[in-house]
């Protein structure tokens, strides 16, 4: 009996609605502030100025396979056209406006400027380009999107328009039948859904592709948790191996290189206070290695939950690495209590239409 129904809920109850949100909404902004950020630099990071030119980047994708679609066309305005693209695609993946479209959009893009060049980028980004992928998986529009408030208005989630005209673009613009197979899939799969939706919308084909999307979705958010699972652990073991986290001082040197210190004041009081970085260097191990184990007990998880954010707030302000921290932010979010976040969208509507209230009278 308990088989049959986990089989039910995992066929027919997507689990984690409301952290797959707080992942798309904090990846997409995540990608967008950055891409920003670096606009004024877009082409010596990922144009025609970058220093890896596009001979050497043809020559390590010729041996990595990597996905981009930047040599796909070359010069300037493809690159531009790519960069803001990016800009656009995850801004809508945020908002989660036709979010299968937008999170396809947003995967590839991210491949395309990331595998353009391997060399710069931290953590942050590679946590970028995982999550990239894993977001096609996940049903993270379900709630807290615009999709989901066309849904509720009008019932109908499909656009064929969209549909076509990615078609066309892919159908114009790939150099070969294999270079980006893996998005005819996609375009095939949202073809079907959008067909199935429009003549059988209650119909048992219609069951049958919310039961397969659901499945996925179910799979996927397990994934991403153990992937975030497996950066603490992997960073808090090698932190372990490391001389200068043995004796404590590892965060001591970081505070004095001009990359990590925005606020060099602040930098140097803390450096000055050597049992607080003794602390913090320990107390940073402690918290990566015993978080995944911490898992299997609600209570403890929500409070190192606490901590573990606090410390990449820290991070971002005193080293000067906000979108690596945003990026993690995110990604801790797949652990958050559903009833925590249900509070907050609580909260979150009252100041709302307090505010509209008070803004019509």
């Amino acid at each position: 009996m308990r088989l049959r129904q986990a089989v039910g809920v995992f066929l027919g109850r997507p689990v984690g609605r409301y952290q797959a949100a707080v992942l798309r909404i904090g990846f997409g902004l995540a990608w967008a502030a950055y891409l920003l950020r670096e606009w004024p630099e877009r082409r010596v990071l990922y144009g025609d100025r970058s220093p890896w030119s596009e001979e050497l980047a043809g020559r390590l994708l010729a041996q990595t396979h990597a996905f981009t679609v930047l040599p796909w066309q070359h010069g300037r305005l493809w690159a531009e056209l790519v960069y803001h693209l990016a800009i656009l695609a995850a801004l809508l993946l945020a908002l989660g406006w036709r979010t299968r479209a937008s999170a396809a959009l947003f995967a590839v893009t991210v491949l395309s400027l990331q595998n353009r060049d391997v060399l710069i980028g931290d953590g942050g980004d590679n946590l970028v380009h995982l999550m990239a992928l894993y977001l096609l998986t996940v049903r993270c529009s379900l709630v807290w999107s615009l999709d989901a408030r066309r849904l509720r208005r009008t019932g109908r989630s499909g656009a064929v328009w969209l549909w076509a005209g990615l078609g066309a673009a892919l159908a114009l613009l790939e150099p070969g039948p294999r270079a980006g197979w893996w998005l005819w899939v996609l375009w095939a799969v949202a073809g079907l859904w959008w067909a199935v939706d429009r003549w059988w919308p209650t119909g048992e084909p219609r069951a049958v592709l919310d039961a397969l999307a659901t499945m996925l979705h179910n799979c996927g958010m397990p994934v991403i948790a153990v992937q975030v699972v497996l950066v603490y652990a992997t960073a808090g073991w090698y932190k372990v191996q490391g001389s200068r986290w043995q004796d404590g001082t590892a965060l001591y040197y970081p505070l004095h290189l001009g990359y990590f210190t925005p606020w060099p004041a602040l930098s140097g009081a803390v450096a000055a206070l050597l049992p607080v970085v003794f602390l913090l260097s320990y107390g940073t191990v402690l918290l990566q290695v015993a978080f995944p184990f911490t898992l299997a007990n609600r209570r403890l998880k929500n409070v190192l939950l606490v901590v573990v954010m606090a410390e990449h707030l820290g991070i971002a302000v005193l080293l000067g690495l906000p979108f690596f921290s945003l990026a993690m932010l995110a990604a801790d979010a797949v652990f958050l209590p559903t009833a925590w976040l249900l509070g907050a969208e609580r909260r979150i509507g009252q100041w709302t239409r307090s505010w509209r209230a008070q803004a019509v009278s």
